[in-house]
């Protein structure tokens, strides 16, 4: 635990002062302004209504665009020597010889036009005095119209420069990542070779990456063509980025952290290192030295800058997954089935097709692992669960929903995709993937459950379920308040667009009420927020605040909000270099080496199965995704696998990927969310326990089972039933 700010000093005081205000007051300022830029339209359109409304009067002819600006008042000469006028131009039309051509050599004309001019110059001032004394009689008009042109500002510069507000937040997060080694591996660094092995390859991975985007930037320079400022900008923030955490890393291969200890093998301290410095390592040796492409990696890192919208919207989905875990939802609704003392694999089953939800609504499974990952696992546990059952739960709380709308991850592929599928038709067709999956996962937890099936009667668990619905309540006020409002107050529905912009919303105003209320309605029996509490509580002690202000809400978002810039910063990044990955595999010209024919369709569902779950085992959603639609996709088309049928393998394949070794990031971010010891804890408990092999490895078993049985069902299935025409008329 870290010192009181008092007692710091020196490059502690430093490390303090950078992690928990400068990134975290900095990240959620970004986030508001990509809430604000989100919804700038929709608000700014309003106000605009508003103002018209408020302070506009037709009866006079008086309109509040008129007032947007500060009236000028005009120069012309309001009462002007006509007949000096007149003669001054006929003066100088007798010097020119065009004059009878354009008629204007005669006086009267002359005298006619400087007539006409006066009297839209004494329009304009009428205008001016009329606009003057309307401002001065509505003192209120310039105190809004500097709100509303403010506000307009802001979104303007904004939209305008969506790609400096994602590189700036990447920037941030992954140094703050970086400083406290939050970046995701596939087991956390223990002893001192580990945190040499993480370091070194830290500093070859930022190292590479650091020479390759000076290496682009140079290129860019010499190449003769104009660059903007923000082109430019988005080269320097690449360079300040990757040579930090270069500086960072170096830095840290000296000063080993007290906790290590002695000893340690190598193998399993190259597994410590993070899965994105694996990645640069790769990426950048083959790129560097094999291909003769230094600026390969920075070329690729432009899909970060290509889809900026995408990965803001991400963002806020990550920070709508810390905000969750500050409020009393999940244990309140999962409160309401306690009463009915489901067996475990019953109220898994319940647990997961409700956790699709706010899945879908987080844009992807990683995501919502993190933040409910421990809770479910908790409940599951307390209901009588075995602790590696609980764990594959939690592993799996995040796969059913990616297939639902409104997932970031469909929207995606929607635009990469755009001339064969849209994200309507893959959202109709993924209802039915879901379903198929989570009747899988109750078939499979019933078959090898341990004990028999059991519930409560209705007459004891009615009561129970009523009592416990009513703190529910208001939270479904809240949503139904805040989706009205954007419905009526902005014409906006909530849907796969707006969602990553009003989901924050709701979760603030969750905690809000919270903060507010949540102390004078009932805390469910047996409930799990302890976890929530607990962690709160110490991030407070650690920095000096006092136990009246662990129930404040500007605390609560604090602490969300520095909990997600080291997410935000681990995750975007891995991401960003899963591009790189996807470029490397893309320019290696690996695919090219699949027949355009296999002979079959079915050998080609297969083989496309398999290539991408083994895809999806190595790398994130979002990369692969697109990796997959510029390499995979137009081989799957040419062999005749139907656009929708494809995708949807994809989406179960890569969720297959998710849990399976020998990367398992759904695994990975359990262990993150869930706690090392816990799992450690659990894997112990089971061998101690259990000489049934399954038993011993259920959370590594179970999601594999599941998905693998889904995965078989969904690549095959549609083909032999001929639920696509097209694959008729192939």
């Amino acid at each position: 635990m870290q010192e009181p700010v008092n007692k710091r000093s020196g490059l502690g005081l430093l490390s303090y002062l950078w992690n928990e205000w400068f990134s975290t007051f900095s990240i959620l300022i970004l986030l508001l302004l990509t809430l604000i830029i989100g919804t700038g339209d929709m608000i700014h359109g309003q106000l605009l209504r508003i103002g018209e409304s408020l302070y506009g009067n037709e009866k006079i002819g008086m309109q509040y665009s008129f007032l947007r600006a500060e009236p000028e008042k005009p120069s012309c000469d309001r009462h002007p020597n006509t007949e000096a006028l007149v003669q001054q131009q006929m003066h100088a039309n007798s010097k020119d010889e065009f004059s009878d051509i354009f008629g204007t050599s005669s006086e009267a004309d002359v005298r006619q036009s400087i007539l006409a001019a006066q009297q839209q110059c004494e329009e304009k001032y009428a205008f001016y005095e009329k606009s003057m004394n309307y401002l001065n009689e509505h003192t209120m008009i310039r105190p809004y119209r500097n709100f509303e042109t403010g506000f307009f500002w802001i979104f303007k510069h904004g939209t305008e420069n969506k790609v400096i507000i994602l590189l700036l937040m990447v920037v941030i997060s992954s140094i703050t990542a970086s400083l406290k080694m939050h970046h995701i591996g596939l087991r956390p660094a223990k002893t001192k070779l580990d945190f040499r092995v993480y370091s070194f390859m830290m500093v070859l991975g930022n190292g590479l990456l650091s020479y390759s985007v000076i290496s682009q930037y140079q290129s860019v320079l010499n190449s003769g063509v104009v660059s903007t400022f923000e082109t430019l900008a988005v080269y320097w923030l690449w360079m300040i980025l990757f040579i930090s955490l270069t500086i960072i890393s170096i830095f840290q291969f000296f000063r080993i952290p007290a906790t290590a200890t002695d000893g340690g093998k190598i193998g399993l301290a190259l597994l410590s290192t993070p899965l994105y410095a694996f990645m640069a390592v790769l990426t950048g040796i083959a790129f560097t030295f094999f291909m003769d492409y230094p600026m390969g990696q920075g070329i690729y890192l432009g899909q970060l800058v290509e889809f900026s919208g995408i990965f803001l919207n991400l963002a806020l989905f990550i920070w709508a997954g810390m905000l969750l875990t500050q409020t009393r939802v999940m244990d309140l609704f999962l409160a309401v089935l306690r009463p009915w003392n489901l067996a475990p694999e019953t109220l898994t089953w319940l647990i997961l097709i409700g956790a699709a939800i706010p899945t879908a609504y987080t844009g992807a499974s990683g995501i919502f692992v993190i933040a409910a990952g421990a809770i479910i696992y908790k409940e599951v546990w307390n209901s009588g669960a075995r602790r590696q059952y609980a764990l594959a739960v939690s592993a799996m709380s995040g796969s059913l929903g990616v297939v639902l709308r409104p997932c970031l991850l469909v929207i995606l592929i929607s635009m990469l995709d755009s001339r064969h599928v849209t994200s309507d038709e893959l959202f109709d067709h993924g209802i039915y993937v879901f379903w198929l999956t989570a009747l899988i996962f109750l078939g499979v937890s019933l078959f090898l459950a341990e004990d028999k099936f059991r519930i409560n009667s209705p007459k004891v668990a009615l009561p129970g379920m009523m009592r416990a619905f009513v703190p529910v309540i208001p939270y479904i006020a809240i949503v139904f308040a805040i989706v009205g409002l954007y419905k009526f107050g902005l014409d906006t529905q909530m849907d796969e667009f707006t969602a990553p912009v009003i989901l924050p919303i709701m979760l603030l105003g969750f905690i809000l009420f919270d903060k507010m209320f949540g102390d004078r309605l009932p805390i469910p029996e047996n409930n799990t927020l302890a976890l929530q509490h607990e962690k709160e509580s110490a991030y407070l002690k650690e920095h000096g605040d006092t136990a009246d202000h662990k129930r404040g809400f500007g605390g609560a978002i604090r602490f969300a909000t520095s909990e997600s810039v080291g997410h935000i910063g681990a995750l975007i990044l891995l991401m960003a270099l899963s591009a790189s990955m996807g470029g490397l595999i893309e320019r290696s010209e690996i695919v090219t080496m699949v027949p355009t024919h296999l002979g079959s369709i079915v050998i080609t569902l297969g083989f496309m199965a398999l290539l991408l779950a083994i895809i999806g085992m190595c790398t994130d959603p979002f990369g692969a995704v697109i990796l997959v639609a510029a390499t995979v996709a137009p081989v799957a088309y040419e062999n005749g696998i139907h656009p929708i049928h494809f995708w949807m393998i994809v989406l179960v394949a890569f969720e297959f990927g998710y849990v399976t070794p020998p990367v398992a990031l759904n695994h990975l971010l359990t262990r993150l969310s869930v706690g090392d010891e816990e799992v450690a804890e659990a894997d112990a408990e089971a061998k101690a326990k259990y000489t049934n092999f399954y038993y011993r490895y259920e959370r590594w078993l179970l999601p594999i089972i599941v998905l693998f049985s889904s995965l078989l069902l969904v690549t095959f299935v549609p083909y032999f039933m001929n639920m696509f025409d097209w694959y008729a008329n192939k």
